[in-house]
């Protein structure tokens, strides 16, 4: 540990949503530098070293809740930057496996917009806290120290080579492209466990114009999901209304049925899903053609990200050298569908924040304690997504324990009372934005309404008001569910 400073101080590895999470927890603590290999934006846009963040992104509640916490007043920040604040299920048009979820009252909410605009909202506001340093254009080498401890980094710098910066903590908060097992293993530190499912998963986004009247209405976010419980592959569709009048549509598909970069095939694909309401509103729409570096105007284009799978790294059960803990991506990715990466990014440091109420970042104990706080929304995450995943064809890894299927049953109960119970959509909606943990889909009440036979049939069709489908130019007779 780096005892000769007076303030003490933290390198986080990584700026994005993880990372600047990160640097605000650590600045009421200690002076943080946070090191980028970009040179990051000062307004929202995309950057290379965030290639999936042309897609569509979630913000659940529980991770708007968690942000809001450390970084009060954020999403007033998001939503006057032009972010759009969702209630769930009202402004919510949803096919899950068991059929169409009715758009009872608000239960949850998300925030909707580019992962540019949400960074770059936080980004703000943590560049403008006392102490903290972004240091952009610059690459870590390697961690200093040894398998005990560790006291810095090895960066490149615009202007030096192999330059060392010392730190009283070292944070990994650099993603899915981590190299901290080969950091750390240069130190002599072994014994990381890691786990894959792969169910080949791939992403395809393009940006339409919203339709005259469709943000200033309310237009819901219009989503298909596939349904892991038939042996073909998942293939899913989603309309998400963001900033700047624009929507925001993904298609992804696991293996052997995955999206591809041609343009022409984007709306085809989305009519061929279980429902075709996707596709039905987008070949309406004019899809938007993407800004050049020069000003220009290019081709609508297609963006496709492949190797989605998750990945788990289960640095907690590792003897890891004091002064370093890894958040965010580094520690677990899940497949994008579900929306969990940042919350639990926040979650996790949110509960960093207690333990650094209660010992100095100084203290050996601290990072441990940290990355044991990080794993807890982190696990709960993967046996959401590796549950469903592993149940495609093809996909490949972990697979489920014993006794996993009478767990699904009673989820897929769940779920079925879900299109027309508001108890159960809340439920439901409870765990998927993490509010609350699965363990709250057995609660006596839950339980009891779950096991009640008997049942109303979900909507035989998306529950698209008249209005809205007026908005996005469908006939009556198109994709014409009752809605509430």
């Amino acid at each position: 540990m780096n005892s000769t400073t007076a303030t003490p101080h933290a390198v986080v590895i990584g700026g994005s949503m993880a990372g600047l999470l990160a640097a605000a927890v650590l600045a009421a603590h200690a002076t943080v530098t946070v090191i980028d290999a970009d040179e990051l934006p000062d307004r929202p846009a995309p950057r290379r070293g965030l290639p999936q963040g042309r897609h569509v992104h979630v913000m659940w509640s529980a991770g708007a809740r968690a942000v809001e916490r450390i970084l009060p007043g954020v999403t007033d920040a998001w939503t006057a930057a032009g972010a759009l604040r969702r209630r769930l299920p009202t402004d919510l048009v949803t096919m899950t496996a068991q059929g169409w979820i009715p758009r009872f009252g608000e239960h949850q909410f998300n925030i909707s917009c580019s992962r540019d605009l949400l960074d770059w909202v936080v980004r703000t506001r943590v560049a403008a806290l006392d102490g903290v340093t972004l240091l952009q254009r610059s690459t870590v080498r390697a961690l200093e120290g040894s398998r005990r401890a560790v006291t810095g980094v090895r960066v490149d710098t615009p202007d030096e080579k192999d330059v060392r910066l010392p730190a009283d903590v070292v944070v990994d908060a650099s993603g899915r492209g981590s190299r901290a097992l080969r950091w750390l293993g240069d130190l002599g530190v072994r014994g990381v466990r890691q786990a894959e499912v792969d169910s080949g998963l791939v992403y395809a986004t393009r940006l339409y114009q919203a339709p005259p009247g469709a943000h200033e209405t309310g237009f819901p976010i219009v989503n298909v999901q596939s349904d892991p419980r038939v042996p073909v592959p998942g293939r899913t569709a989603t309309i998400v209304p963001i900033e700047d009048g624009i929507w925001q549509a993904t298609l992804s598909g696991t293996r052997g049925g995955q999206p591809t970069a041609d343009p022409d095939a984007f709306v085809p694909f989305a009519k061929s899903l279980r429902d075709p309401v996707v596709g039905d509103i987008l070949e309406r729409q004019t899809p938007l053609a993407r800004t050049a570096r020069d000003g220009g105007r290019t081709a609508a284009e297609v963006a496709v990200t492949q190797g989605n799978a998750n990945r788990r790294s289960y640095f907690e059960k590792a003897e890891l050298p004091a002064g370093f803990f890894a958040v965010g991506d580094s520690v677990a990715t899940y497949n994008p569908l579900y929306g969990q990466g940042m919350t639990v990014a926040a979650q996790g440091l949110l509960a960093v924040r207690e333990i650094l109420r209660r010992r100095p970042v100084t203290d050996p104990e601290f990072t441990r304690q940290a990355q044991r706080a990080v794993a807890g929304p982190a696990t709960v995450a993967w046996e959401l997504a590796t549950s469903q995943d592993i149940l495609y064809p093809g996909a490949t890894g972990m697979r489920p324990r014993p006794g996993s299927g009478l767990l699904n049953w009673y989820v897929d109960r769940l779920m079925t009372g879900a299109t027309h119970q508001e108890e159960l959509t809340a439920a439901f909606l409870r765990v998927i934005t993490m509010t609350e943990s699965p363990a709250d889909w057995i609660r006596p009440r839950t339980l009891a309404r779950v096991l009640r036979p008997g049942g109303t049939a979900a909507h035989a069709s998306a529950p698209l008001t008249a209005a809205e489908r007026a908005v996005a130019g469908l006939a009556a007779n198109e994709s014409a569910g009752s809605a509430r």
